[in-house]
């Protein structure tokens, strides 16, 4: 019998930063390249091995439920939909479904970004090292202009620079890109988190202090679909190139 390896989608937001899209389709079932971003995400799961996957469903749930309904993709999955309500929180979101999760250790992961990287190896360094929560790090682009130094001297000036790290005025301070993955031992789901109305900045900075805590660097492509802008850069060769030809070749590979 294998493992069961369980992975949480965050799929219930209401996508406001989308304009005309959100209000039509939940985020998840925006389609990148005539694919919903379900579908990246489920097959990217599917390739490393999570095959238990909950989706606390919240607004247009129903479209979720129907497209998984009516595809046969993804018939070997053990899909689990809870409906978690139009304007839940994700802190109350995970506590709907704390007790569907199969596996000691998870995957919680936003229902609005594409990945492509080998979670596998990740996963099971997370499991070794007996760590409570592992956050995935990875890049991101700077979505302002950039003054770029070298010894205090000024060098260049850039737009859209992409970055993997952060230093505030602390000389030993480095903070990494959180690229919404981590994965967690269901241990530190107690009942503290459940009104949290800011999961992150609520609910991460405590378990920090209180679990042993560690961060990967994500080798692969990851990108966020934040606001249209992103969601044009994937679609539109003409208005970004790199990355529509990046997700282009994951679509591929998904697709075989």
């Amino acid at each position: 019998m294998n493992q069961i390896n369980t992975a949480i989608i965050l799929c219930g937001g209401k996508g406001t930063r989308l304009g005309s899209a959100g209000k039509k389709n939940p985020k998840t079932l925006i389609k990148i390249q005539g694919k919903p971003i379900l579908w990246y995400i489920l097959k990217f799961l599917k390739k490393n091995n999570f095959n238990h996957i909950i989706l606390p469903i919240g607004f247009k749930g129903s479209q979720i439920t129907k497209y998984l309904k009516n595809s046969n993709e993804f018939k070997n999955l053990n899909l689990e939909i809870k409906n978690t309500g139009q304007n839940t929180t994700i802190a109350n979101r995970i506590f709907q479904i704390k007790q569907l999760i199969k596996s000691d250790n998870f995957l919680l992961l936003n229902g609005d970004a594409i990945t492509a990287s080998n979670f596998k190896d990740l996963f099971q360094k997370h499991k070794k090292n007996k760590t409570s929560i592992s956050f995935i790090c990875s890049e991101a682009e700077a979505n302002f202009g950039t003054v770029e130094t070298n010894k205090g001297k000024i060098v260049n000036f850039s737009r859209g620079v992409k970055f993997t790290s952060i230093n505030k005025d602390n000389k030993n301070f480095t903070g990494f890109v959180y690229s919404g993955l981590v994965f967690m031992n269901k241990k530190i789901l107690n009942n503290q988190f459940k009104n949290k109305k800011n999961f992150e900045k609520e609910f991460y900075p405590k378990i920090i202090k209180k679990y042993k805590s560690s961060y990967f660097k994500l080798k692969g492509f990851w990108y966020a679909m934040d606001d249209i802008k992103q969601i044009n850069y994937a679609n539109n060769p003409r208005e970004n190139l790199e990355i529509f030809n990046k997700i282009k070749k994951i679509k591929k590979n998904y697709d075989k």
